[in-house]
């Protein structure tokens, strides 16, 4: 992108990949794909994509790494065992605080919902996507039971 800072090259390229998806779009509907369908109310998903709460412990796992969740290409947050942490996003210290479950799990899914010139991708939307890495094509980046444990985690930092 014009005017952004280079990307480290100690991300994988399938990280780097991720990243370089543009997203324009719309919410779930439901369907053959196997994802989940969900509604949008407001600025969030209220209801879980799986029924249930995640695992904490699981989201933590995944958002600190660099190869799966992908968060701290751009996010930082409470992981002092990781000195490569990104600067262009909002820190997550605090997401728990600052947000709603429902409006942490819209943002995971698709942020482009909420501002349409959004960099993040989106983790659960495989439809209306260009460039996409061979390794995401048809299938999102995270699962249901992932983006719920993810949000779960999200939901301690307080």
């Amino acid at each position: 992108m014009p005017g952004s800072a280079p990307i480290p090259q100690r991300f994988s390229a399938s990280a780097l990949a991720c990243l370089a998806v543009i997203a324009a779009g719309s919410a779930r509907p439901a369907h053959a794909d196997g994802l989940v369908s969900y509604a949008i109310v407001g600025d969030a998903i209220p209801a879980s994509l799986t029924g249930g709460q995640g695992d904490a412990a699981r989201g933590r796992t995944i958002v600190a790494d660099h190869n799966r969740g992908l968060c701290l290409l751009c996010h930082s947050g409470p992981f002092p065992e990781d000195r490569f942490q990104g600067t262009i996003a909002p820190d997550l210290s605090g997401a728990g605080s600052r947000w709603s479950e429902g409006q942490l799990r819209l943002r995971i899914v698709d942020a482009s919902q909420i501002n349409p010139k959004t960099i993040m991708p989106p983790f659960y939307r495989i439809d209306n996507l260009a460039r996409v890495a061979e390794t995401y094509r048809n299938k999102p980046v995270l699962t249901a039971v992932e983006i719920e444990d993810v949000v779960a985690y999200l939901m301690t930092l307080k």
